[in-house]
């Protein structure tokens, strides 16, 4: 099962990337070099402890990166939990309903200001 599971995650991302137009193959320009990248594989459980399925990340090798160089800042758009508790008692206060989701490819095309390669 793992086996076919690991194929499939593979298959399904490698699709994603070309449906919604992720990345374009170029020539990379002398005098620049290009970024490594890796697979990441994670496994997703049920409430019983069986693998659900199985989730392939394609990352960027960033460590490799010279600060001024190859970029000016770095962040991660993510929520700190203050904010998340903030909007829960509010919701609450006010009798909202709430939904959980889960959102796949997201930030597949972010605005670059800076020429990136990776390969």
């Amino acid at each position: 099962m793992k086996d076919d599971a690991l194929r499939h995650a593979i298959q399904s991302k490698i699709k994603s990337f070309e449906d919604n137009g992720t990345w374009t193959l170029e020539s990379l320009p002398t005098g620049k070099r290009a970024l490594g990248s890796r697979k990441v594989y994670k496994s997703k459980y049920n409430s019983d402890g069986v693998i659900e399925r199985l989730e392939e990340r394609l990352v960027v090798l960033g460590n490799h990166q010279d600060e001024g160089i190859d970029y000016i800042k770095m962040f991660a758009p993510v929520t700190k939990m203050v904010t998340v508790r903030a909007f829960l008692k509010v919701a609450v206060a006010k009798n909202w309903e709430l939904h959980q989701m889960d959102v796949y490819n997201t930030f597949l095309h972010g605005d670059l200001h800076k020429f990136n390669k990776f390969t």
